[in-house]
C-alpha cells in the first residue's frame, strides 16, 4: 500500500499531467498522451523488460495489421512498434555492458539463426527491390532479438516466465475465439465465411488455426504438470477445450494435419522409436511417391470433393487437385516459386519479394479464380518453397539447419532431463513447433508478428532447457501459486 507521502506524489504527478494535457489540447497539440506513452514504455523497457516481454506476448493477438490503412507498410500494432522498443533496448545494453551470456551465443542453435540471418543480408543486398527486403530482414531482427535472444534471458533468470509465456499468449487468443465464435455464429458457423470472421486480427483462417494448433497443444500438455493444483488444471482443462473448439472451426485442414502430425512425434518420442527408421521410412515413401507418380496424380485427380462445413467432406477435399480453388492455387503458387528458384538459384529474389514477382510465371493453365497478378495476393504458401525462391538454396538450408537443431537438441533435452516438468515443457514446445514445421509445407507466417512470437519463443524455450534446466534434479512435488 502506498504511505500518504507516496500518495501525494501521485496525485501531484497526476495533476500535472491533466492540466498540462488540456493546455496542449486547447493548443491543438493531441500527441502528448502518445508521447507520455511512449516515454513510460521505454521505462518499463529499461526497468522491467521482463514484463514488457510479456505484455507483447500478450498484445500480439490482438494486434491489428495497419497496412494500406494509415502509411504504405505493414506493420501489426501496438506489438510490432514494442518489440522494436525492447529489441533497440536490449541491443543498446549489450553493447554497453558488452557482455551477454556465452552459453547462449555458442548453442548450435542460435550459430544456425545467426547463419540465416547473415544470409537474409546478403541476399537482400542482391534482391530484386531491396526496400522489401530490408523491410523484411528488420523484421526478422525484431521477432528473433524479442522472442530468442532477449526470452532465453527471461527465461533463465526464472523458470516460471517459460509457463507464463505459454499461458498469456493462450489466454490472448481466447479473447480471439470468442470474437471469432460471435462473428462466426451470426453466419451459422458456415464455412464459406471462416477466412473472414476474426479479422482484423488474423488476416485469414489459416494463420489463425496454425496459431490455434500450436497453443491446443501446449495448454493441454501442460494439463499433465505436476505442480498444478485441482483447482488450477480444471481451469486450464476448460482453456484447453476452448483452444481446442477454436482450432475445429477455424476449417483449417492445414492446422488439423499440424497437430495429427505432432502428436506422432509425441509417439515417436515416448516408444523411444529410432530416427533412422523414421528417415528410412521417409525416404521409402518419397521413392514410392516418383515411381507412382502418374498413378498418384490420376488418382487425385478424380477427387472432386471441395471444402466443406461437413468435417468428413471437408477432410476429403485436402486431396482435391482438380475443382478445389484453394489447392489448386497452392499448386500454381508452388510452381511460381520453383521457375523463380530456377533463374535464380542460389542468391535467389530477395527476402520478402516473392508475392511481386511471381505474376509473369504463372503459366495460364495454371491460374485459378482467385489468382492475381497485383501482387496483393499473398506469398508462396510454403515456409520451404518461398525462401527457395527468395534466398536461393543457400537461404533454405540455413532455415532447416535452424529446425534440423532444435529437434535435436529438444529430443536430447527430453531424454537427459531429470525433472518430470522440464521433460513436459521440453516436448510440448517441440509439439507446438513440429505443428508449425507441418503447418509451413501448406503456409507460411513467419513474416508476421502472430506465428513469429509462438514460433522463436518455443525455440528459446527449448534452448533455455537445454542450456540452463536438463541437469535440475526432480524436486518434491509443491503446489504453484
Amino acid at each position: 500500500m502506498l504511505d500518504n507521502i507516496q500518495k501525494k506524489w501521485v496525485y501531484a504527478i497526476a495533476g500535472v499531467f491533466i492540466l498540462l494535457n488540456s493546455l496542449l489540447l486547447w493548443k491543438e497539440f493531441f500527441w502528448f498522451p502518445a508521447v507520455i506513452g511512449i516515454l513510460f514504455i521505454a521505462l518499463f523497457a529499461f526497468f522491467a523488460s521482463d514484463k514488457l516481454l510479456l505484455l507483447i506476448t500478450f498484445l500480439t493477438p490482438l494486434s491489428v495489421d495497419i497496412s494500406n490503412k494509415i502509411i504504405n507498410a505493414g506493420i501489426s500494432l501496438p506489438s510490432e512498434a514494442l518489440m522494436i522498443v525492447l529489441s533497440a533496448i536490449f541491443c543498446l545494453r549489450i553493447f554497453k555492458d558488452n557482455e551477454y551470456d556465452i552459453r547462449i551465443t555458442k548453442h548450435p542453435i542460435s550459430i544456425a539463426i545467426f547463419i540465416y540471418l547473415v544470409w537474409l543480408f546478403i541476399s537482400s543486398l542482391t534482391s530484386e527491390i531491396p526496400l522489401v527486403s530490408f523491410k523484411f530482414l528488420a523484421a526478422k531482427l525484431w521477432f528473433i532479438i524479442s522472442f530468442y535472444f532477449f526470452s532465453i534471458l527471461v527465461f533463465k533468470k526464472n523458470k516460471n516466465q517459460i509457463r507464463n509465456f505459454i499461458w498469456i499468449y493462450a489466454i490472448s487468443l481466447i479473447i480471439i475465439i470468442f470474437y471469432t465464435f460471435y462473428n462466426h455464429s451470426n453466419y451459422g458457423f458456415d464455412k464459406s465465411v471462416s477466412h473472414l470472421v476474426m479479422r482484423p486480427f488474423y488476416n485469414d483462417h489459416t494463420s489463425y488455426g496454425a496459431a490455434l494448433a500450436m497453443y491446443a497443444i501446449a495448454m493441454t500438455g501442460l494439463l499433465f504438470n505436476e505442480g498444478y493444483s485441482r483447482s488450477k488444471k480444471i481451469f486450464l482443462s476448460a482453456l484447453s477445450l476452448i483452444l481446442i473448439a477454436g482450432l475445429f472451426f477455424s476449417y483449417s485442414r492445414a492446422a488439423w494435419i499440424s497437430v495429427i502430425g505432432a502428436i506422432g512425434v509425441l509417439f515417436i518420442m515416448k516408444f523411444r522409436i529410432k530416427y533412422y527408421w523414421i528417415f528410412s521410412f521417409l525416404i521409402l515413401a518419397i521413392g514410392l511417391f516418383f515411381v507412382f507418380q502418374n498413378e498418384i496424380f490420376q488418382k487425385l485427380s478424380k477427387n472432386n470433393q471441395d471444402s466443406s462445413t461437413d468435417f468428413v467432406e471437408h477432410v476429403q477435399s485436402i486431396s482435391n487437385i482438380s475443382t478445389d480453388a484453394s489447392n489448386l492455387e497452392r499448386l500454381n503458387r508452388w510452381d511460381a516459386a520453383f521457375k523463380l528458384f530456377q533463374e535464380r538459384p542460389i542468391i535467389g529474389w530477395g527476402p520478402g519479394t516473392y508475392q511481386f514477382v511471381y505474376a509473369p510465371y504463372q503459366h495460364s493453365r495454371n491460374k485459378t479464380i482467385i489468382s492475381t497478378n497485383a501482387g496483393d495476393g499473398g506469398n508462396a504458401h510454403s515456409e520451404y518453397i518461398g525462401p527457395l525462391a527468395e534466398t536461393g538454396i543457400i537461404g533454405l538450408l540455413t532455415f532447416l539447419l535452424i529446425i534440423a537443431y532444435t529437434l535435436y537438441y529438444a529430443n536430447i533435452t527430453y531424454f537427459k532431463a531429470k525433472n518430470k516438468n522440464i521433460k513436459l515443457l521440453t516436448i510440448i514446445s517441440l509439439m507446438a513447433l513440429v505443428s508449425y514445421y507441418i503447418h509451413g509445407f501448406l503456409n507460411n507466417f513467419l513474416d508476421t508478428d502472430k506465428l513469429s512470437v509462438p514460433f522463436w519463443g518455443f525455440t528459446a524455450i527449448i534452448v533455455s532447457l537445454n542450456i540452463f534446466y536438463s541437469d535440475e534434479e526432480e524436486k518434491e512435488n509443491k503446489k504453484l501459486k
